[in-house]
């Protein structure tokens, strides 16, 4: 497969501590020179009969962790485009971002998530103040990548809100009215309203391990470094994977804070699968749904800085849709929980 290599500043590498080399054979085209956001190969397209956009849904929730407390649901919707030149405003940030996402195919995506923060015991009409606050987070995002065989790089801008606007205490509410089970009653408490924005950069490597039993077995690491008002974080893990449809994506849709989050990039077979398991950590400098609203006074607990991951899960593919699951266990996120967290996330990927 042909890609064009752009270079790389080695003040993004130092900024980012993330560089990696371009792939060897890459050809540079003149015309790619003067338009470097264009960097779809011809060949991709030819090799997969399911090269276009795609829209994913995602569900995470704590009930399949047997909980209904802290990160109690999250819920995303998620287009991405096909790879190649996108409208003349995109092409014209992914022109100013050169320096950041490198070489590769080039795409581009809006998302809309909610994420659904409750203290442990949410039957309390006056929520424990040593307690996880009652939260909800509504935001937008705009994301860029470049990928290649071996690098992928994304950028993400989130613009949201925080507050009753967000519609947590609707969603959680009534979702709790369809499934028979008590309201939870201390939303009233809840986080003030306030804007969100922040600004997400993330470097995964592709490390071909071999094979076992005739199946593809890599590697997949990954450096985040995330700044804004919801949250200021860096971020380290390592994806572990085994199957027969490696190179459709690098791994499922996960809603932010996670250890990766990628689309289905290039499905090439009629069907396939794999199953993966990851660790990672982050050092966390600043968490609103623990800290408490930024510009007001607010219900607040003491965080903790680090916070451990691993996720364990499966996908299937087929026909250009992908179907995956994931398990994921966390440390604990402020100093009176009770124990870490246990949730599932459920992502239904499908080509548009």
């Amino acid at each position: 497969m042909t890609l064009t290599c752009l270079r790389l500043g080695l003040g993004a590498c130092l900024v980012l501590s993330l560089g990696a080399p371009t792939p060897a054979g890459a050809q540079l085209r003149a015309q790619d020179a003067v338009q470097p956001a264009q960097t779809q190969p011809a060949e991709s397209q030819a090799t997969s009969p399911y090269s276009g956009g795609t829209l994913s849904f995602t569900d995470e929730n704590d009930m399949w962790g047997g909980t209904d407390r802290y990160y109690t649901n999250g819920l995303k919707l998620d287009w991405t485009s096909a790879a190649g030149p996108g409208p003349a405003p995109v092409e014209w940030m992914g022109r100013q971002f050169d320096w950041l996402l490198g070489p590769g195919e080039f795409r581009w995506g809006l998302s809309l998530s909610q994420s659904i923060f409750t203290p442990e015991e949410i039957r309390r009409q006056v929520p424990d103040p040593t307690d996880r606050p009652y939260a909800g987070h509504l935001f937008g995002t705009f994301s860029m990548e470049r990928s290649n065989e071996r690098q992928r790089t994304v950028l993400e801008l989130q613009l949201g809100v925080v507050g009753s606007a967000s519609g947590g205490e609707f969603v959680q509410n009534r979702w709790h009215d369809v499934i028979n089970k008590y309201h939870a009653e201390g939303w009233d408490y809840q986080l003030g309203d306030e804007v969100t924005f922040g600004a997400l950069a993330e470097r995964s490597w592709r490390v071909p391990l071999g094979e076992v039993a005739g199946l593809r077995t890599e590697a997949i690491p990954t450096g985040t470094l995330a700044a804004g008002t919801a949250y200021t974080y860096a971020g380290a893990g390592v994806n572990f994977r085994i199957g027969s449809a490696l190179e459709a994506d690098w791994g499922p849709v996960r809603i932010r804070p996670a250890i990766s989050s990628s689309p289905l990039l290039r499905p090439q077979r009629e069907f396939g699968w794999y199953v993966f398991g990851g660790v990672g950590g982050r050092a966390v400098a600043r968490n609103l749904f623990l800290d408490g609203n930024t510009f007001r006074d607010s219900a607040s607990v003491d965080k903790k800085w680090d916070v451990g991951e691993a996720q364990l899960g499966a996908a299937i593919l087929w026909r250009g849709m992908r179907l995956a699951y994931t398990q994921v266990w966390q440390t604990k996120e402020f100093t009176n929980q009770r124990g870490g967290q246990s949730f599932g996330s459920l992502s239904l990927s499908v080509p548009f």
